[in-house]
């Protein structure tokens, strides 16, 4: 048989080009190589291009929390008839969660910080610490002898481990906005990318250090100092040669695709609260949920079964009226008020006090219902969407110390509402916002919330029905305000027409407390307090959120 030869050439040429192509990408996807698997471009010195899959470290005091399906709410009969918790199923993402409740010693050491850099002593920063320091009155009574708690609760060594109180909402999320720079700060500084001790030794109030404002300019931290800002890591700086051009690798700052650092510490959201104190995950037998536990340990009996620790009681709470604690001796639990973190044991998730010593605020806004019909993901509701304000040099505005903010609470306190070093935010406008399908407004407080009919000032056919929707709830508004000398003018709102409590300005707390009875000690009971005003049983933890895999085990376990 007779073969063409140019046919045979053609043939032969075209089985040498695949093979060529093949060999190609086959050594360009070699991620060890540098060959990039979207392009085959080698981005092995890319400038912003993530050069290695790696997970995400837990932040100090941190534990971390496996996501997952989890009935929220209460199955049980609801005896204070609240109907605000009924059960929907719902879907939490990874995250991690304070192993215990913030303590004392870890908020005096915001306030020395704040007290160090802002010093109260100058007029432009004086409210700055006193906004921060917490509510130490919150412990008196009219009829009962509390001065003891009210001097030594938050300073004395001897309560340095107890959660700290008279903390609002307000506060708690500054003090998290804090920890997450000062975290942060500490990563830079052991790896290299700022000056030994920075963080305590070069901290003025006009050279300070925030994460967005480093991760946006690194040359905007600490008022742009280079000689505290620095590039590359410790001990790096090698030259290398690559086609014909000498690289130093040290020369670069830390950029958010480096993943050095960390997500912000935050206050947990309803959702995550609940499903981490519950601890479902304890739980499980054959890949089959035995149903939902009545506290953070199994069990319907708050005293330990467990033959070496049994009667013991397992959390801090008001057994009954006029008795806080037991009978003195082996049947009591081991305090009166709070109690030091870490006295009772933790649940499956290695948290401890998810039920007792103190509530805890969380990151929502109150309302009556969860709306699972809209959303069973990761839901929350207060979210209040913002963006960094562009100057007119086209640069992002950092807060100074003629810029400073505050805000002037319903009870008269004043809280700083940024601190210099910061990105100045602003809501969301139309730009951002025109045509989506996802969100349409910066603040998304009131989003679905309730309907005209279910307002009691509806009425079928009526043009007032309209407004009917706004006048929801129907709560007291409180006004503070400052006359032109300065002087606080209060004035609270006292009509009798008032039909509510709930407003935009109330958020959920979790957990039983000390002051509380075995009752609230479900993580399913759901409460709301005023965001400005403090008590002496409601504290707080810091959540994180988790980037990348859900699980930290490299191979799921099988049964």
């Amino acid at each position: 048989m007779k073969v063409n030869n140019r046919k045979f050439f053609q043939l032969v040429l075209s089985f040498v080009l695949i093979l060529g192509v093949s060999s190609c990408f086959k050594k360009s996807s070699s991620l060890g190589k540098g060959g990039s698997r979207a392009t085959g471009w080698d981005m092995t010195n890319q400038k912003g291009v993530s050069k290695q899959a790696g997970e995400q470290q837990a932040g100090p005091g941190l534990v971390f929390i496996e996501g997952g399906t989890f009935t929220m709410g209460k199955i049980q009969d609801d005896v204070m008839h609240d109907w605000n918790n009924s059960a929907t199923q719902q879907h939490v993402q990874s995250f991690y969660m304070d192993e215990t409740e913030v303590t004392n010693s870890m908020y005096l050491e915001y306030l020395q910080w704040l007290k160090n850099v802002f010093p109260p002593t100058e007029a432009s920063y004086k409210n700055i610490y006193e906004g921060a320091l917490p509510d130490t009155l919150v412990w008196r009574n009219r009829l009962g002898y509390s001065e003891n708690m009210t001097n030594n609760y938050l300073r004395h060594p001897s309560y340095s481990q107890y959660p700290v109180v008279g903390v609002n909402w307000i506060q708690a999320n500054e003090f998290s906005k804090w920890r997450t720079d000062r975290v942060n700060e500490a990563l830079l500084e052991k790896n290299g990318y700022l000056k030994k001790d920075a963080k305590t030794l070069d901290v003025t109030a006009e050279n300070s250090f925030s994460t967005e404002a480093y991760l946006y300019s690194p040359t905007s931290a600490y008022g742009g100092d280079d000689k505290i800002v620095l590039k590359g890591k410790k001990g790096s700086g090698t030259k290398e040669a690559k086609n014909g051009k000498v690289i130093d690798s040290k020369n670069i700052y830390i950029q958010r695709s480096s993943g050095l650092l960390l997500p912000e510490y935050r206050l947990p959201t309803e959702a995550e609260w609940e499903y981490a104190a519950a601890a479902d995950i304890g739980q499980r037998e054959y890949n089959v949920y035995k149903g939902q536990k009545k506290y953070p340990w199994s069990g319907q009996s708050t005293r330990s079964g467990k033959r070496k620790t049994i009667g013991d009681q397992l959390a801090n709470f008001k057994q009954g009226n006029g008795d806080y604690g037991g009978i003195a001796g082996w049947s009591d639990d081991g305090a009166d008020i709070t109690n030091q973190v870490k006295k009772y044991p933790s649940n499956d998730f290695g948290l401890y006090d998810m039920a007792g010593n103190v509530a805890e605020w969380v990151a929502d806004v109150y309302r009556p219902i969860v709306d699972n019909e809209f959303n069973d993901f990761n839901y929350f509701r207060g979210n209040q969407y913002t963006k960094n304000k562009i100057g007119d040099n086209g640069k992002v505005e950092i807060v100074t110390k003629e810029t400073i903010k505050y805000d002037t609470l319903r009870n008269g306190k004043v809280i700083a509402r940024s601190l210099p070093g910061q990105i100045v935010q602003v809501p969301l406008d139309e730009n951002e916002t025109f045509l989506r399908q996802n969100f349409d407004r910066s603040n998304n407080f009131n989003y679905r919330d309730g309907d005209q009919q279910s307002s009691k000032e509806f009425k079928l056919g009526s043009s007032e029905s309209i407004k009917a929707q706004k006048s929801m709830y129907n709560s007291p508004k409180h006004n503070v305000t400052v006359d032109s000398l300065g002087k606080m003018i209060r004035k609270s709102d006292r009509s009798n027409k008032r039909t509510t409590l709930v407003d935009d300005y109330v958020r959920v707390y979790k957990g039983g407390s000390w002051r509380d009875r075995a009752f609230w000690l479900d993580p399913a009971q759901r409460r709301y307090f005023p965001q400005d005003l403090a008590t002496d049983y409601i504290g707080f933890r810091c959540a994180m959120s988790r980037v990348g895999s859900k699980s930290q085990n490299k191979k799921r376990p099988r049964n």
